[in-house]
């Protein structure tokens, strides 16, 4: 499986963003989805997940209220709109997918990322 994230940028601070991430999987719509980010030196940190039908997502509460993570198995995509952008959410944002189970912040978890789209945000 492959990973494709794009749509980062460069925005500034109460800014919004829409990345999104394409799969090359045959199984995408089984699949729960996550975003991550990492900043330079520090671990990675999970951001969000959604289930395979989307009917159930969970939230870092650093970002609840902000971001919405949401899917289209149609197009093998998912998206995280992020709204009301701070200077500390600028980082490298990776997708990832997990092919079995239920929603988790786990990494570990995890079985195919994607490569990082890079987020700004300006103050």
């Amino acid at each position: 499986v492959q990973l494709q994230a794009s749509g980062g940028g460069l925005v500034q601070a109460g800014g919004s963003l829409r990345p999104s991430c394409v799969s090359s999987g045959r199984t995408f719509w089984s699949n729960v989805m996550g975003w991550f980010r990492q900043d330079p030196g520090k671990e990675r940190e999970f951001v969000a997940a959604i289930s395979w039908n989307g009917g159930s997502t969970v939230y870092t509460d650093s970002v609840k209220g902000r971001f919405t993570i949401s899917r289209d198995n149609a197009k093998n995509t998912v998206y995280l709109q992020m709204n009301n952008l701070k200077p500390e959410d600028t980082a490298a944002y990776y997708c990832a997918s997990k092919n079995s189970g239920w929603v988790s912040g786990n990494p570990q978890l995890y079985d195919s990322w994607g490569q990082g789209t890079l987020v700004t945000v300006s103050s």
